[in-house]
């Protein structure tokens, strides 16, 4: 089943970025390009050590009903 246009809601990866955003990224002032990239390296390495949560974020149970 191919995704509709322009739902970025259904794509897991936007719905991690989202996670990632909501919790150790977001309402923040960066200094410098490298610090965004520090926080969001450190941000992906968080996630990563998570696999569960990964897993959880991105099964649809709601997807495999169809």
């Amino acid at each position: 089943m191919s995704l509709p246009a322009r739902s970025p809601e259904l794509n897991p990866v936007e719905n991690l970025w989202q996670f990632m955003r909501d919790n150790w990224i977001g309402n923040r002032i960066f200094q410098s390009y490298d610090d965004i990239l520090d926080h969001c390296c450190d941000a992906w390495n968080k996630i990563i050590a998570q696999p569960w949560r990964l897993m959880s974020i991105g099964l649809r149970r709601w997807a495999h009903a169809f």
